[in-house]
């Protein structure tokens, strides 16, 4: 008597298998970028290093002739256009910054598409879950927000740390390194012609931390932030100053120092965008005797080219929960971490588990 297969539904393929589904052998993932600055690029590149994914444009709010991609054949268009393409693209990438464009843009374009943001102002993340959730729902589409390192991978990081050692206390130190939102946030600023800045862990703090003494820390104690401002001529220094430590969500709760410096010297020794840094959980077991200390670190050369990998990965779980039928706003908590490889359950299981 032959074995009966079950068999599964999905919409681009129709019938197949249940537990035989494997993205090599599927139509690939088509990405549309929107916006193309650093992150942009660093999803560019992320998707030539994803055999199952393949860049389907890019959407632009800058003359679509002056912007020049790496991929050959792929083809830049206007932001306006992007409701025209809504039959050539599974997933949109939304590569704007978090202060003003992704709040604006992701619930904007989830009426049309499936989409990931990077979304990183995190006092804002529950109202922007709220207005993506309810256009995506609308329109059926999936939206995955704040993906990323932090909030992304730290994030989930810090879940797993407190599921499993309940009795104990969080600890997170980002840097050194350049945050891309907190610099854009200072290039926003009136007067500001660029800028960079450094978030720096409080090296007393973190060693404390290890040691396993539980300190307790205010959000100054742990981190500094260092700008590094080129302004424009005439500008006022003070204001400019003023206005970026008193920023809230981004530099009133620090200790800030704000140097500014020419376009040349910001060119010369800041041109990179390093970046990384510690999820820390110390906890107890048992009747508090045994201590224990789970620890997560990233080490990034290049804060944009990281994030966009991530962004990618959620990606190729957007277009898989949209497959199944589920809409409505997603984080990194909602995704079953066998959604983001490219690999069957039967590889993860016999290489990875």
């Amino acid at each position: 008597m032959e074995e009966s297969v079950k068999l599964s539904w999905n919409k681009s393929r129709g019938y197949f298998p249940a537990g035989r589904r494997r993205f090599k052998d599927m139509n690939k993932i088509r990405i549309g970028i929107v916006g193309y600055g650093n992150i942009g690029r660093g999803v560019e590149a992320a998707i030539k290093q994803n055999e199952d994914c393949e860049l389907a444009g890019v959407f632009t709010r800058r003359d679509p002739a002056s912007v020049k991609i790496s991929t050959e054949g792929a083809k830049v268009y206007a932001y306006d256009e992007l409701a025209s393409k809504k039959d050539d693209i599974d997933v949109c990438i939304i590569c704007g910054g978090s202060a003003t464009d992704l709040p604006k843009q992701t619930p904007e374009i989830a009426k049309l598409f499936n989409v990931i943001d990077s979304f990183d102002t995190h006092a804002r993340i529950p109202e922007h879950f709220a207005n993506v959730d309810a256009a995506a729902k609308e329109s059926g589409h999936v939206g995955i927000i704040s993906v990323g390192w932090d909030p992304g991978l730290f994030s989930l990081n810090r879940l797993y740390g407190n599921a499993i050692l309940p009795q104990g206390k969080d600890y997170t130190f980002w840097g050194r390194g350049v945050s891309q939102g907190h610099s854009d946030a200072i290039r926003r600023v009136e007067g500001v012609l660029d800028a960079r800045q450094y978030t720096v862990p409080v090296e007393s703090a973190v060693e404390a931390v290890r040691n396993g003494e539980n300190p307790d820390l205010t959000t100054r104690q742990k981190h500094t932030r260092e700008c590094f401002v080129v302004a424009e001529e005439g500008a006022d220094l003070a204001r400019i100053e003023s206005e970026i430590k008193n920023m809230p969500n981004y530099f009133a709760d620090y200790d800030t120092t704000v140097t500014f410096i020419t376009q040349e010297e910001l060119d010369k020794n800041h041109k990179g965008i390093p970046h990384g840094g510690f999820v820390i959980r110390s906890g107890e077991t048992g009747d508090g005797t045994n201590k224990h200390i789970i620890e997560y670190r990233l080490k990034l050369d290049s804060n944009p080219e990281f994030t966009s990998s991530v962004l990618v990965a959620y990606a190729r779980a957007a277009k898989r929960l949209a497959d199944e039928g589920a809409c409505g706003c997603k984080t990194v908590f909602d995704i079953a971490p066998a959604y983001l490889s490219p690999k069957s359950g039967e590889e993860l299981r016999a290489h990875l588990l």
